[in-house]
């Protein structure tokens, strides 16, 4: 009887064959590299060629290729070679026409550039284009808002507003103010709703009744990240000065009392409200830097929690939900931790760098 040719074992370093085992049972790499792990550990083991074809469902010859390139080159040569691959039709004089081009007034009729705009007037492939604007991170239809501001001032308010931020005055209340003024109290139909691919949304009707609008009035204190609120009807300067008021009424008269506010006029011009009051103190924004008042942060919170999608019946039912909302904020709030480490009125260039992601 003629006895079965034991198959060869290649030779094998120790740490490539930790290496193998590492790739055999990983569910990260590449699936062709575990296999072809699988391939030499089988092959380590001394398995016929026949065996390890039936167990990992490939082609003999598979094994043998790939156990040939391993005894030649190693675990190296166990990954992909090199290729050339496909010669590109666009290159990098294509990638600078499109840049150039965005730059440029856009087709007669439209107001901005698209991706097929731009191949229609380069006379290539729209997906061409698109490869590129990916490639260089533009985004042609995806909008962003800026103000700038224009105050010859800026940096010595702004240096201001955060000094009171990151390094308040001794012993003293560091308060953000402002006003969200005209919330309308809307009465629409909103509720879950399935759409046609079948996931579950939010959802609310387009058709809505308007009851009229309430005007809030917020303080908040920076050290604590509490508030005080108070809705108005209107939003006159004497509904601002009787919300000061009621903000400083508590508050012990020798503590200094730090208020920082936006250029609203009714914020301005309140001279005997102030020297009635000598320990409170205005701190305004530079003109169109609104955002450096921490209160618009809690402004945002308020809007998203209890305005949006929401649905009122009236003005004191808005009027509730207010209360209720700013009822639920106060035992879970914290103050607001500055992160920015500059703060500067840079002007925007209108060049291709506005349009990057």
């Amino acid at each position: 009887m003629t006895m079965a040719r034991k198959p060869p074992v290649p030779v094998c370093l120790e740490k490539d064959r930790r290496t193998l085992e590492v790739w055999a049972h990983s569910r990260t790499e590449e699936a062709r590299l575990v296999e072809r792990a699988r391939i030499i550990l089988g092959c380590l083991e001394g398995r016929p060629v026949s065996q390890i074809a039936r167990d990992l469902k490939i082609r003999p010859n598979t094994v043998i290729d790939w156990r040939r390139r391993f005894e030649e080159g190693g675990i190296e040569a166990l990954h992909d070679r090199p290729r050339s691959g496909k010669p590109p039709h666009y290159g990098a004089d294509f990638r600078n026409q499109v840049l150039a081009l965005l730059e440029q007034p856009p087709p007669s009729g439209q107001a901005v550039w698209d991706g097929g705009s731009v191949a229609e007037r380069l006379k290539s492939s729209p997906h061409a284009v698109w490869r590129v604007l990916k490639k260089e991170g533009i985004c042609l239809s995806r909008h962003r808002t800026w103000c700038v501001s224009t105050d010859p001032e800026f940096s010595a308010k702004a240096a201001d507003i955060v000094g009171l931020y990151l390094n308040p005055p001794e012993a003293a209340l560091v308060i953000s103010v402002d006003e969200k003024p005209s919330i309308q109290a809307l009465e629409r139909a909103t509720g879950y709703v399935e759409t046609s691919s079948g996931k579950i949304v939010r959802g609310w009707k387009s058709t809505y009744r308007r009851h009229g609008t309430l005007n809030l009035f917020a303080a908040l204190q920076v050290a604590t990240g509490s508030v005080q609120t108070e809705t108005t009807k209107r939003k006159r300067r004497v509904e601002f000065i009787d919300f000061m008021d009621h903000v400083v009424a508590d508050i012990p008269e020798d503590r200094e009392i730090h208020v920082i506010l936006d250029n609203y006029c009714i914020h301005k011009k309140n001279d005997a409200w102030l020297a009635a009051h000598p320990h409170v103190h205005f701190h305004f924004t530079p003109t169109s830097a609104s955002w450096l008042n921490q209160v618009e942060i809690w402004f945002g919170i308020f809007a998203r929690k209890a305005l949006r999608g929401a649905n009122f019946h009236g003005v004191e039912e808005l009027r509730q939900a207010i209360e209720a909302f700013v009822t639920a904020y106060g035992p879970t709030a914290k103050p607001f931790v500055w992160r920015k480490r500059e703060v500067k009125g840079a002007q925007l260039r209108n060049t291709i760098v506005n349009l990057c992601n």
